[in-house]
C-alpha cells in the first residue's frame, strides 16, 4: 500500500503544473494610477488612488462578469499572469474592492503598478494592468 501511494504521488509530481484558466477581460479595459503621478516627489505616508475603466470592481470571491479587484505591485515586476497573484509586501491585495490605499514607504525611489485580478486573484486575459510609475519619497 505504501509503495502504491508513493508511486501515485511520484507520478502526479512529474506532470508540469497546470495553468489556471483566466477570466476574459473586455476589450479596451484598463487600470491606471490616478495619484500619485509618474515622477512625483511625495512624502510618506502617501495615498495611492486606483483607476479602472471598461470594467467594474468586485470583492475577491465574487464571480461577476467584467469585474475584478486591484492588486498593487510595489517595487517589483509583473508576476506570472497564468496563476493567482501572490500576497506579500510587494503584491498587495485589495480583495475587499478598495480603490485607494495609504502606503508607508521608506525614503528613496519606488515603483507602483496595478494589476487587476479576478474572483480568484488570477489576472484576466488579456491582463488589465496599469503603466508602472516611478515616484520618489522624501
Amino acid at each position: 500500500m505504501r509503495f502504491t501511494t508513493l508511486a501515485v504521488l511520484a507520478t502526479l509530481l512529474s506532470f508540469p503544473a497546470q495553468a489556471t484558466d483566466r477570466t476574459p477581460a473586455p476589450e479596451g479595459a484598463r487600470a491606471y494610477i490616478v495619484s500619485p503621478t509618474d515622477g512625483a516627489t511625495v512624502s510618506s505616508p502617501l495615498t495611492v488612488v486606483f483607476g479602472l475603466s471598461g470594467m467594474g470592481v468586485a470583492p475577491a470571491g465574487v464571480e461577476a462578469g467584467s469585474t475584478g479587484h486591484h492588486h498593487l505591485l510595489v517595487d517589483t515586476d509583473l508576476p506570472p499572469l497564468d496563476a493567482a497573484i501572490v500576497a506579500d509586501d510587494r503584491h498587495i491585495h485589495f480583495g475587499g474592492g478598495q480603490t485607494e490605499t495609504t502606503l508607508d514607504l521608506a525614503p528613496g525611489p519606488h515603483t507602483l503598478q496595478l494589476l487587476l485580478g479576478d474572483h480568484g486573484h488570477v489576472p484576466h486575459d488579456p491582463p488589465v494592468v496599469s503603466e508602472k510609475i516611478s515616484i520618489i519619497v522624501r
